[in-house]
């Protein structure tokens, strides 16, 4: 698969109830995790990326952005949304969540690199983001996507496609969720 026909997909719509801000503006290090996130999926090979916003409504540099209008539904229906904005040139899709700062463009590399339709990155054995879905696929993860479930409905309907991809070297899955998360990252 060329890396040009992966595009990268950025879902930071919530409103971050817990954390008292919407994730896309909070700052880590210096930038915002919208941009962070951003920066994430460029650096690691996909073109476009599209961000979903909702929430919170800002200037993304990079990207292209549109709007959830049911944002509040829960992460489904930002995938949804993102999964239709993608160009029809996209064969496949890396999907990331604006709330996990520490994960490095190599993470998506390997994904992209892993060749499959179905790509999970792991850290310590346990699945968690980015994944990487193939086009003929997007439908079927649209369809089941549903409240505050993402693409995780999909890869429990479908373990003989998950290609399990080991990440350690390439980052630290640790999202922040509230305002001790981000204290503890921002300490250590």
């Amino acid at each position: 698969m060329k890396t040009s026909r992966v595009a990268g997909l950025l879902l930071a719509a919530g409103q971050g109830a817990r954390l008292g801000t919407p994730k896309a503006l909070v700052e880590y290090a210096g930038e915002r995790l919208v941009d962070r996130g951003v920066r994430l999926l460029a650096d690691g090979g996909c073109h476009p990326v599209v961000v979903v916003l909702g929430a919170a409504t800002v200037q993304v540099r990079g990207a292209v952005t549109v709007r959830n209008p049911d944002w509040a539904t829960g992460m489904g229906s930002s995938l949804r949304v993102g999964l239709g904005a993608l160009p029809e040139e996209a064969e496949a899709v890396v999907i990331a969540l604006v709330d996990q700062p520490l994960i490095r463009p190599g993470a998506v590399r390997a994904l992209i690199d892993a060749s499959a339709d179905l790509a999970v990155a792991t850290y310590g054995g346990r699945r968690r983001n980015p994944v990487l879905i193939t086009r003929e696929h997007f439908a079927e993860v649209a369809e089941l996507a549903v409240g505050d479930v993402g693409a995780r409905a999909f890869i429990k309907a479908h373990p003989e496609l998950v290609t399990e991809v080991p990440c350690d070297e390439h980052g630290d899955p640790t999202d922040i969720d509230t305002p001790e998360d981000l204290h503890l990252l921002e300490t250590q």
